[in-house]
């Protein structure tokens, strides 16, 4: 098979093999007695932007020590292996950048940009802990981070894009992903309606391990830099 359009979607287990902690796992499931789903979303950037940021800073504090693996490195490569590559990530800690990978298709955002709350401003935040600026320079409203929250909605301009390239790609990877959260693993779904061969790298079987024609029980860094 050669194929010349391909999709990649990447999920948390790809980054906790750089160490990156889980929000449904260790000691980052809850914070100061609340769970993460509460302190991580739309009603407490409302209620207490503070202490969402402290949540956040923290979080990117842990992130400092964390460093691409061979996985990340190998997918920047494919941007000059196919005639057409599309990287789409679950995850918000920049490691594919970090990586040399640009273009990719953010569906949760980036937790390195914090976004004003009311003109939409982006500020690029990454090595600075705790953030700066608290306010948009522009008209000064405070500043959140540019991340997708429970109780929010996926960007829709990335998602339409990811989903754009799902329809036409020949070959399209599940790699690292729980296949659990949904819309972003439902573009596998619908790459498999329109033709597209799928292919699943995770270590642990997933919903989505029936549904793709080849899986392959290994870690992403161990595996991708083979392909």
């Amino acid at each position: 098979m050669k194929a010349r359009s391909v999709v990649a979607l990447t999920g948390a287990g790809i980054s906790a093999e750089s160490g990156v902690p889980t929000f449904r796992g260790g000691g980052s499931a809850v914070w100061k007695g609340m769970p993460f789903d509460q302190i991580s979303s739309a009603r407490m950037v409302r209620e207490n932007l503070p202490e969402v940021w402290e949540w956040f800073d923290y979080r990117r504090g842990v992130l400092r020590d964390c460093r691409p693996n061979p996985a990340h490195f190998a997918l920047a490569e494919w941007k000059r292996r196919f005639a057409e590559f599309t990287l789409v990530t679950q995850n918000v800690d920049d490691l594919h950048r970090a990586a040399g990978s640009d273009d990719v298709i953010e569906l949760h955002g980036n937790i390195q940009r914090s976004r004003c709350t009311r003109c939409g401003k982006s500020f690029d935040i990454a090595g600075i802990v705790p953030h700066e600026p608290d306010r948009c320079d522009d008209c000064g409203s405070k500043v959140r981070p540019d991340v997708v929250l429970f109780g929010e909605m996926l960007p829709y301009d990335a998602f339409e894009t990811a989903e754009r390239m799902a329809r036409k790609c020949d070959l399209f990877f599940v790699i690292g992903t729980s296949a659990l959260v949904y819309p972003a693993v439902g573009l596998a779904e619908i790459a498999k309606h329109h033709g597209a061969f799928l292919v699943e790298i995770n270590p642990e079987e997933t919903p989505m391990s029936d549904v793709c024609d080849v899986t392959i029980r290994a870690k992403a860094g161990e595996f991708v830099p083979l392909l």
